[in-house]
């Protein structure tokens, strides 16, 4: 057989649900053979294994790889020392990654320090959110210390090395997009970390208005006030109670929490950062 046939031999025919590729892993935690790490990490963090037993593949110290056509075990590297398939059309030497659907344009990044997907070119480092970012949000990225290097909020998967879908919510904190389309779903619009509208509320603001105006309430409590803090610019307001929703007259928002106590500054207008 032709070396160049050889060499891709067995094409798309091997891998697992998240990678094609010809070849299996060795975990140096476990001794154990897996097609992927996250077959790896789905195995070992199941409700079948012991809690103390859990745990996750170190995908940088991965040393041994298996290739799926002639089960040769070698070291890590793109070709089978014995049969010389390519077990991968991308290869990372770093991160011990092999794919051979090259259409997620991969590419390595030295400061995550981890492959990524989407093509280098289309891409940014931010050094204070740690993280790879579109350039097409360059302008209007607001930076989150270590934005991805924590849980997702709603399902609480890790995002930093995360093979879904994430998004950049205007209050700078990150979530998989399927878990802010499940939100909307629910009808739920504000960030789950610091409660700040996620999209332009102004439209239900407006029904509010309208709802507000067409339910006076009973005498006893039209000259009641109460101290509010706007989740959405950090005002403390003292308004009006209301059993429906309480408006901040600074930035006419309604996504506002009642206050419990007199704040120690008064505040009619102004705003105040909130603490996340």
């Amino acid at each position: 057989m032709e070396g160049g046939r050889a060499v891709d031999l067995g094409s798309g025919d091997f891998g697992c649900a998240h990678y094609r590729r010809r070849c299996k892993i060795r975990a140096p935690c476990c001794d154990e053979v897996f097609d992927c790490r996250h077959c790896h990490n789905e195995a070992k963090n199941s409700l079948e294994t012991a809690p103390l037993k859990r745990h996750d593949v170190p995908r940088h110290e991965v040393k041994q790889v298996i290739c799926s056509l002639c089960g040769t075990e070698q070291e890590v590297q793109q070709n089978c020392q014995n049969c010389g398939v390519c077990m991968g059309k991308y290869f990372c030497a770093e991160c011990k990654f092999f794919d051979d659907d090259v259409s997620k344009n991969q590419y390595h990044c030295d400061e995550c320090g981890i492959c990524r997907t989407g093509g280098r070119e289309n891409y940014f480092h931010c050094k204070k959110c740690g993280c790879c970012y579109s350039k097409l949000m360059i302008d209007d990225h607001r930076c989150v210390e270590r934005a991805m290097h924590h849980n997702c909020p709603v399902c609480f998967e890790y995002l930093f090395d995360t093979m879904k879908d994430i998004t950049v919510l205007p209050c700078g904190h990150t979530i998989h997009l399927e878990c802010v389309k499940e939100m909307e779903q629910h009808y739920r619009y504000s960030c789950p970390v610091c409660s700040k509208s996620i999209c332009d509320m102004s439209s239900l603001w407006r029904r509010l208005d309208q709802e507000i105006a067409k339910t006076p309430m009973p005498e006893v409590y039209q000259n009641k006030m109460v101290w509010i803090l706007c989740n959405d610019c950090g005002a403390r307001c003292h308004v009006q109670f209301h059993v429906v929703a309480h408006k901040c007259t600074s930035c006419r928002s309604y996504n506002t929490r009642q206050m419990q106590d007199r704040p120690p500054a008064l505040c009619s207008s102004g705003t105040s950062e909130v603490v996340r």
